[in-house]
């Protein structure tokens, strides 16, 4: 089975046809204010795409996470906004997912006119482990299309989640593959099948946790694999290094100490930080200093000292080994930079990737976390090769997964 594009949808013609779209606007907040809009962005290319060619185009999509009833907390509305601020057509937002508001203003849709449904995970349906009660909420959103309707799935974001709105519609109408998620998977597969060396992995965040599966699989693929972030410290704590109050996940030792001993054979490289900067407690004007890697314990703050951010010489390594990639895969911030104290370990690697990018790497930030950091650090995407939309999902590909969205495609 191929996925169809959005390009052969647009062949056959939209005009007139109701046309259901799977965006990703899960934006962060700040009360109803959106921080960071590279999500809505990302996502306008397809729906002006079919509104321009005259599709009645309804975008379905989700923020946070709800418990299956609607929530002010959660409503797309912020989200809504910025993209009728973006959006050259009329976009406006249904008052509930599948209930009369949407069925009203999906029927009054005309020609190159958008339509915005409410969180579908209102609807306790679309994340149901029942496969009757998603297939049922996915009839009901098909409904709103009417005669000649079709489905474009632009929301790599969602795509690891068998839901009714990603999964279960695309076997109810026609289905057709979105070009941001079509981007994605291209970039991926260059990530995962025959890489251009040298292969550089740089991997932050706050748990280990969160990367064993990626880390596991990675494993003989990649030259080198960077580690920064809350991570780094269940890293030096197998390596029998005392980390004071640090995140450390203790569970985890034994597994990382199995990963380094494969790595070693394998003819990958863990490259760990040799000095972190150590602070006095979690908080934005905390006294710090830098402090060797293997030393944590040995700075004025005792066990209490926290680390908050790979130091200046792992921050100026990691850059060197950066520049020397060919491809660069980068997952996770390598400490608090949302406090500036903080931030300069984020800041040296993605300047490291900005620089790789105009030397002709392939360099890719992945994830929510990560593409938040560069912007709020004063980059432009541009500065990238490509900035992923699916932190989730671009971690579970890499992970070797199957994940249903795609295979509901064909893709």
């Amino acid at each position: 089975m191929t996925a169809h594009t959005l390009d052969e949808l647009l062949a056959e013609g939209v005009r007139g046809r109701h046309v259901l779209v799977r965006s990703d606007l899960n934006v962060p907040l700040d009360g109803s204010t959106v921080t960071d809009d590279g999500r809505v962005r990302a996502s306008l290319p397809v729906i002006a795409k079919l509104a321009e060619a005259g599709a009645r185009v309804i975008v379905m999509a989700h923020l946070g996470r709800p418990k299956g009833t609607p929530d002010e907390k959660y409503s797309l509305r912020p989200a809504v906004d910025r993209l009728a601020e973006l959006a050259a057509f009329p976009v406006r937002l249904a008052g509930d997912v599948v209930g009369p508001s949407a069925k009203e203003l999906a029927a009054g849709l005309v020609d190159g006119e958008a339509l915005v449904l409410e969180n579908v995970r209102f609807d306790a349906r679309e994340t149901s482990k029942d496969d009757a009660d998603r297939a049922g909420f996915a009839r009901e959103l098909a409904a709103l299309t009417g005669e000649g309707g079709a489905y474009v799935d632009d929301a790599f974001g969602a795509v690891h989640r068998k839901h009714a709105s990603v999964y279960d519609i695309a076997s109810i109408l026609p289905a057709y593959l979105g070009e941001l998620v079509r981007t994605e998977v291209e970039v991926l597969k260059r990530l995962t099948d025959g890489a251009e060396r040298p292969y550089v992995v740089v991997l932050g965040g706050s748990k280990v946790s969160d990367k064993l599966a990626v880390i596991d699989n990675l494993i003989g693929k990649a030259d080198r694999l960077l580690v920064g972030g809350g991570m780094l410290f269940t890293f030096l704590a197998a390596q029998g290094h005392k980390v004071g109050s640090s995140l450390l996940e203790g569970d985890q030792i034994a597994t990382v100490q199995s990963y380094l001993e494969r790595a070693a054979a394998a003819g990958t490289e863990f490259v760990l930080p040799t000095d972190v900067v150590v602070a006095s407690k979690f908080a934005a004007d905390a006294d710090h200093v830098v402090a060797a890697a293997d030393s944590i314990e040995a700075t004025a703050f005792g066990e209490s000292g926290i680390g908050l951010d790979i130091g200046p010489d792992t921050a100026a390594a990691f850059a060197k080994e950066i520049a020397s990639a060919k491809t660069v895969f980068w997952n996770g911030p390598m400490g608090v930079f949302e406090f500036p104290a903080f931030a300069a370990g984020t800041r040296a690697v993605a300047q490291g990737l900005a620089d790789a990018t105009s030397s002709g790497a392939l360099t890719v930030v992945g994830g929510g976390d990560s593409a938040a950091a560069v912007r709020t650090l004063g980059f432009e995407d541009g500065q990238f090769g490509h900035i992923s939309t699916g932190g989730g999902a671009s971690l579970e590909y890499l992970e070797g997964k199957e994940l249903p969205g795609l295979t509901a495609l064909g893709a």
